[in-house]
């Protein structure tokens, strides 16, 4: 049933996001990846042409509750490009303390009953802390000390990144549609568009007054110590291009000579078998020949243009390896 593959790939998912988020001995906050992950299935179920009442159903909700829930998630109605619950979280850390009155009357616009709720899920999640009552109840954001964890590093740098690896994947592409891509604020966005242009990282198309951005070489040296987050987003995002791709086209099988799907290996080998060093150098011998192959088309490129009645085609390879040990046994 698709339930128990949807629960198994779930449960993976999760493991890899409690991993990154104490990949570097800290802590990352999660305390937004039930709203982010509720707000984009959402999104993608409406794509693909579900109704609200059968989302609805999907998450277990009433209808209402679901709607209130969107609304907490959207754009805030009095604050353009930040969801309710990013403004007013956004509010506090910059403004607090402050007054319950004060956050109710910046967001009027949104009605009282979607703020207090917003309130109310930001202090559970320990984003913000709440003293006094009724009238004279004051909301302040919490520490990442309270919260327990280390303060980003090198965050703008790893949101550049970020942007370079989704221009490159979905490129030429509308601002718009990197903002449903990435989770940066439209402001945030804007800042490291800005900024990677003005580097010459990225390059800018106009097209019928759309204002389109390209990348047209992404490449993470090995031992980058500062590109691993993008290899981690460039890795994910392929594996999942290429079974949403493989599903979407309805094959349930793979045939030998397609071109869209995966293939994963295991090979059982010991200390001493004839074949041991083969397997583990795989992965290297097919990044020697994925990158002469790179370079070999990129010089091609360089030379000839393509001819005008040439659809053009990106080949999306993922290779990835993991070793894993049997574990020793505890007896003597």
């Amino acid at each position: 049933m698709n339930s128990l593959l949807i629960d198994a790939v779930v449960r993976q998912t999760t493991v890899l996001i409690a991993t990154l988020a104490t990949a570097t001995g800290n802590r990352a906050s999660l305390a937004h990846v039930a709203n982010e992950v509720f707000a984009n299935l959402s999104r993608e179920l409406k794509a693909q042409g579900v109704g609200n009442k059968v989302i609805a159903d999907m998450f277990g909700m009433a209808l209402r509750t679901y709607h209130d829930r969107v609304a907490r998630l959207s754009e805030s109605h009095s604050q353009q490009g930040a969801s309710l619950w990013d403004a007013v979280l956004g509010h506090i850390q910059r403004e607090g303390p402050v007054l319950r009155a004060d956050v109710l009357r910046r967001f009027d616009r949104d009605g009282d009953a979607m703020v207090r709720g917003v309130l109310r899920e930001l202090v559970d999640a320990g984003l913000v802390s709440r003293t006094g009552q009724d009238a004279a109840t004051v909301y302040r954001a919490t520490t990442p000390e309270e919260q327990g964890l280390a303060q980003p590093v090198s965050e703008q740098e790893v949101a550049a990144r970020l942007v370079l690896v989704a221009v490159y994947r979905h490129g030429p592409v509308k601002p718009e549609k990197l903002a449903q891509v990435l989770p940066l604020s439209g402001e945030s966005l804007a800042a490291v568009l800005e900024r990677l242009t003005a580097s010459g990282e990225l390059s800018v198309e106009h097209n019928d007054g759309a204002v389109l951005y390209r990348n047209d070489r992404l490449v993470i040296p090995h031992g980058d110590a500062q590109g691993w987050q993008a290899a981690v987003f460039d890795h994910y995002q392929a594996v999942v291009s290429a079974l949403t791709a493989k599903l979407r086209a309805g094959r349930a099988s793979s045939a030998r000579d397609e071109t869209t799907g995966g293939s994963t290996y295991h090979f059982d080998v010991w200390e001493g078998h004839p074949h041991r060093a083969e397997a583990f150098g795989l992965l290297a011998e097919q990044r020697v020949r994925a990158s002469a192959l790179r370079e070999a088309i990129e010089a091609h490129n360089r030379d000839h243009e393509r001819p005008a009645d040439a659809r053009g085609e990106r080949v999306i390879a993922y290779m990835g390896q993991h070793v894993l040990a049997e574990e020793e046994s505890d007896e003597a």
